[in-house]
């Protein structure tokens, strides 16, 4: 394993020392990188969301397909992440990074210029081919580059708090970007329009290609093994990850869900490729998922709480942000803005949970944080609004919304910051907890089954939350619809009802979906609580088994 502390093999292989006073500043710039590259990724699975109906009226795509924009991207990133984690370990994650921040570049650049369908698509599967090669490769250099202590929870800190305010960060950026007429006064360039949604994409070219070629100089690069790749293992797993994450996207959405034989089909076969992938893993000499990965039970128990913390974490995003719009009546931009004390708020609780990770053990710090987070998804599920038959109809001839009144400094700012500590408490341990005494050559997997369980983890709690949310909002929808009908006097055409209706039964919906997630990061809680028993003392020496730091 490379030391931190030292710069490429000379020709000889001899490392180069590297002068002690150039030794933070490095450091910092190496994570400086490596945030900017979490960043990229995580937000670049929400920027585009906002900038949908825009891409759809300009590129003539359809309903069905525009979903595609989201899911194409999410598919490619959460199918090819232990892929991508391996490659890291096997050619060097330097050079996986690099490569990856590549990809993603040119990938964005063609997303930022494509004239139609096919190629929009295919840019963003791309993307997120470049984003699963990136994003293990990157928390992996934070394991090997750090030494253990201070430096190394400081560093984790700040990739947790990227990977949490992602999300938020995304959606401002996506609704200020959106509105915007041109890059740096101009206006279009190769015969197409630089405005609105295509900034979007091509935000992260210069972004990219400048930590690209930054890289070689402040990031270490790790010993290499070629010719061991487990090509039977990455072909089972990579596309039993797909079909599961395709599947648990499917029964998401309200146009097919659970019962669809397309999902069905696909959930069976993704099993059926784990399954086999299972069984070549336990056979091959180089396995792509080395059993020794997770047979720890700390890191067993990390894995499958950031696979459900993540995926109420992400769901929160997904319908409180429908509900700021759709029912409070805010633009897109001001929903942006109005997630941004999230933002702050997992960066505060971060930086408190990664001074406290030294002294106090992993199991308070996150038991308290997801505590924190469920009592606020809670908060979310009380939110109230008047969505009587009265209420919506006297909204829609105001040409207002139903939830206009609401407060939000009273009744969503108190649980989205509470929401945003609680995940800054909790990621920052679970993610030493997840990567603690992985050997060094398994650095790159470790942290691909980490991003793995949270890609996965999101992709099903937004299946099971939507499931939830549109069983109670087509119950309540059920018995609102007549009751407008009859409110209107006749007035209103059925399309109109059935607006109305919609508006008046998500927060029922939205409420239920808010409490199972609630649930869902209880019983992570409860996993940290009863199975997590690293002690700080570990986790303030600990590296990777065999690996050398120098402090």
């Amino acid at each position: 394993m490379s030391d931190p502390t030292t710069t490429e093999p000379a020709a000889g292989g001899t490392p180069v020392a590297e002068p002690a006073s150039g030794r933070s500043q490095h450091l910092g710039w190496a994570l400086v990188l490596i945030s900017v590259a979490q960043l990229m990724v995580v937000l670049d699975a929400s920027i585009a969301n906002i900038a949908l109906p825009y891409i759809g009226a300009d590129l003539d795509i359809g309903d069905a397909n525009l979903t595609w924009i989201v899911t194409g991207y999410a598919l490619a990133f959460g199918g090819l992440l232990l892929l991508g984690g391996r490659l890291g370990d096997l050619y060097g994650r330097r050079r996986i990074f690099i490569l990856g921040l590549l990809v993603f570049s040119v990938a964005s650049l063609l997303g930022g210029f494509a004239t139609n369908e096919p190629l929009l698509l295919g840019a963003r599967g791309l993307q997120g081919l470049g984003a699963a090669l990136a994003s293990p490769a990157a928390l992996a250099l934070i394991t090997t580059t750090f030494p253990a202590g201070p430096k190394r929870n400081r560093a984790f800190a700040v990739y947790a708090a990227m990977s949490g305010a992602g999300a938020a960060v995304g959606l401002i950026l996506g609704g200020w970007l959106t509105g915007l007429d041109s890059v740096f006064g101009i206006d279009s360039l190769l015969g197409v329009d630089l405005n609105g949604w295509r900034l979007t994409f091509l935000i992260n070219v210069p972004i990219g290609i400048a930590a690209a070629l930054l890289a070689p100089r402040f990031l270490p690069e790790s010993e290499s093994h070629p010719g061991q790749l487990d090509v039977p293992g990455a072909l089972t797993g990579t596309l039993g990850l797909l079909a599961l994450v395709f599947g648990f996207t499917r029964a998401g959405e309200e146009a097919h869900g659970w019962g669809d034989p397309t999902t069905i089909a696909s959930l069976v076969a993704g099993v059926a490729l784990l399954a086999a992938f299972a069984v070549v893993e336990s056979r091959v000499s180089h396995p792509l998922l080395p059993v020794r990965i997770l047979q720890s039970r700390t890191r067993a128990t990390s894995f499958v709480v950031m696979m459900l913390v993540p995926a109420a974490m992400f769901a929160m995003f997904y319908f409180l942000s429908l509900f700021i719009q759709q029912v409070v009546g805010y633009s897109p931009l001001r929903t942006g803005f109005a997630f941004l004390p999230f933002s702050l708020g997992i960066v505060l609780g971060a930086g408190i949970s990664s001074n406290l990770v030294s002294r106090i053990d992993a199991r308070y710090i996150a038991g308290t944080g997801t505590l924190m987070a469920a009592v606020a998804l809670f908060g979310f599920s009380r939110l109230d609004v008047d969505d009587s038959a009265s209420a919506l109809l006297q909204a829609a001839a105001s040409g207002g919304h139903v939830g206009s009144d609401l407060n939000y400094w009273a009744s969503l700012f108190p649980f989205i910051v509470l929401m945003a500590v609680g995940m800054g408490l909790t990621f920052v341990p679970m993610t030493l907890t997840a990567v603690h005494h992985v050997k060094a050559e398994d650095s790159g997997i470790g942290s691909g089954v980490l991003n793995t369980m949270q890609q996965v983890g999101g992709a099903l709690g937004l299946a099971v939350l939507s499931t939830v949310s549109l069983h109670f909002a087509t119950r309540t929808g059920d018995d609102l619809a007549p009751r407008l009908a009859e409110a209107s006097g006749g007035r209103l055409d059925p399309e109109a009802v059935g607006g109305l209706t919609f508006v008046g039964s998500f927060t029922d919906g939205a409420s239920a979906a808010f409490l199972t997630g609630s649930v869902m990061i209880l019983i992570g809680s409860a996993l940290i609580w009863t199975l997590l028993d690293v002690k700080h003392t570990e986790l303030a020496t600990d590296g990777p088994e065999g690996g050398v730091h120098v402090g």
